[in-house]
């Protein structure tokens, strides 16, 4: 503001200066002018009034004019006299007669007349310097009418130069001054108007980062005033909707932590039961009945652990047990595990892996991970291969899983990590799952201060990529693996975190 104000105030200061002396300095001149002309009227009267009365017969021409001349610029001492005499031309003592413009010469030398023209007054003595002048021509005549006699007055604009720039000195000075003075009400008024939304600013940054007992003044009843109470009040509304806020979600976290652990009292006796009806094998319709009732246990049981887990990264539980490990022998152990269920969808897995990745982990979180990510790919890879690839870098390990299937959407890439998300809810599962597999799977990560993305394309199937840094507390500057799989001509890649 202080920066706008100053340069309007500079311009506008400028131009009124620039009409302002522009108007000065014609006038200046204008009043020159006219005092020029009527000096000369009075001069040329005087000198054609001695001509009148003066008995040639006695005098020469010549002589009498020189006289004339001298004693005009004498009485006067304002300007100098240049008379073009009939034999040769009289000028003061020290003005070149190339002061006199040729065009002004012209004039009078053509008709009768007083005539007016700017010009420099040239001295011969080179002891004052050139200056600005002022020039009337007019015409005397000889005693008798008989000839005419062009006669100049030369008036120098010495004092009037000094004058335009005495004016031009204090119309700079004061504009400066003003400009000064302009700048510093214009910073205290500014900085008194701004103090405020400072103030303001401050605050809301406070309230942002969780402050929000913070509180603003309020002084006066202007709009500042206004504008500190509205955002006390909302400061006010935001601190009692996130205390509420946060009893909800602990009541939430607390009761899904309890159902978790006193749920698992009446699965236990069931479980027992189960084993006590499996005894008897002999009848078909009990034996699967056994068998219904244990697979609904074990989903029902998974359900519950990833529950129980959920509400440890709710409540900021979650805790790494870490170890040296070899990722590549977590990922084969895995594709063991999860191999009957492969071959029971006919869908085989091909591992391509260095011997030893190793990498400072927690061995069951990241197990759980490539569980997740290799039953996913398993269930909707269609009977087509799914690829597995560990490789590594200097600062981390990465585990990619390619599968060829039904894929999604790319939009849908971060959703497939939400909570109990489905990416097409009337596709029938074949593996008994929680709905939470992936969310677990992504906060895994990220407590190992990772990466877990995904990649897919509508029957291209889908590339899911863990980035692990290789030290607890490292940091990965580059991945081992793009973001999207190579098979594909499709070059997006989703922005890493």
């Amino acid at each position: 503001m202080v920066i706008i104000t100053l340069s309007s105030s500079l311009v506008i200061l400028i131009v009124g200066g620039f009409f302002l002396m522009r108007q000065a300095t014609a006038g200046i001149v204008e009043a020159k002018r006219a005092s020029a002309i009527a000096e000369t009227t009075t001069t040329i009267n005087r000198i054609q009034g001695q001509l009148r009365d003066t008995d040639l017969r006695t005098a020469s021409l010549y002589e009498l004019l020189n006289q004339l001349a001298d004693d005009a610029a004498e009485q006067s001492g304002q300007y100098h006299v240049l008379i073009q005499g009939p034999v040769s031309g009289l000028i003061s003592q020290g003005v070149s007669p190339d002061s006199v413009p040729a065009e002004l010469t012209a004039k009078v030398g053509e008709s009768n007349g007083m005539w007016t023209a700017p010009t420099t007054v040239h001295y011969t003595d080179h002891l004052r310097p050139d200056a600005p002048a002022i020039v009337v021509g007019s015409t005397l005549w000889s005693p008798g009418a008989s000839q005419s006699i062009p006669v100049y007055l030369i008036f120098p604009e010495t004092q009037e130069v000094a004058t335009v720039e005495l004016l031009r000195r204090s119309v700079i000075s004061v504009g400066a001054l003003m400009a000064l003075a302009i700048a510093l009400v214009t910073y205290v008024a500014t900085r008194h108007l701004s103090q405020p939304i400072r103030q303001a600013s401050i605050t809301a940054s406070r309230l942002a980062g969780g402050a929000l007992d913070e509180r603003m003044a309020v002084r006066g009843t202007d709009e500042l005033a206004t504008l500190a109470r509205s955002m006390n009040d909302m400061a006010a509304q935001l601190d009692r909707r996130i205390g509420e806020l946060e009893r909800l979600s602990t009541l939430q976290q607390q009761f899904v932590s309890d159902v978790s652990h006193e749920l698992r009292t009446p699965m236990t006796t069931m479980r027992m039961a189960a084993d006590m009806i499996e005894a008897d094998p002999d009848d078909p319709v009990q034996a699967r009945s056994v068998e219904l009732m244990r697979t609904q246990m074990e989903r029902f049981e998974i359900l519950l652990a990833d529950l129980l887990e959920i509400s440890r990264y709710d409540a900021g539980a979650a805790q790494l047990t870490l170890e040296d490990c070899n990722i590549s022998e977590l990922v084969r152990a895995e594709i063991t595990d999860v191999t009957p269920l492969a071959e029971r969808l006919r869908v085989p897995i091909t591992l391509s892996a260095e011997t030893t990745q190793t990498a400072e982990v927690d061995p069951r979180r990241i197990s759980r991970i490539i569980r997740n990510l290799l039953s996913n790919a398993v269930e909707h890879a269609e009977g087509k291969p799914v690829e597995v690839t560990v490789v590594g870098n200097d600062c981390a390990v990465g585990v990619a899983v390619r599968d060829h299937g039904v894929g999604f959407e790319p939009w849908q890439a971060d959703k497939v990590f939400g909570r109990f998300w489905r990416g097409d809810p009337s596709r029938v599962r074949t593996v008994g799952g929680s709905g939470l597999g992936l969310a677990i799977a992504r906060q895994d990560a990220e407590l190992h201060h990772g990466w877990l993305t995904a990649w897919g394309r509508p029957g291209q199937g889908a590339f899911f990529r863990l980035v692990l840094p290789r030290e607890a507390d490292g940091v990965i500057v580059e991945s081992p693996l793009p973001a999207a799989p190579s098979d594909v001509g499709d070059t997006e890649s989703m922005e890493e975190r």
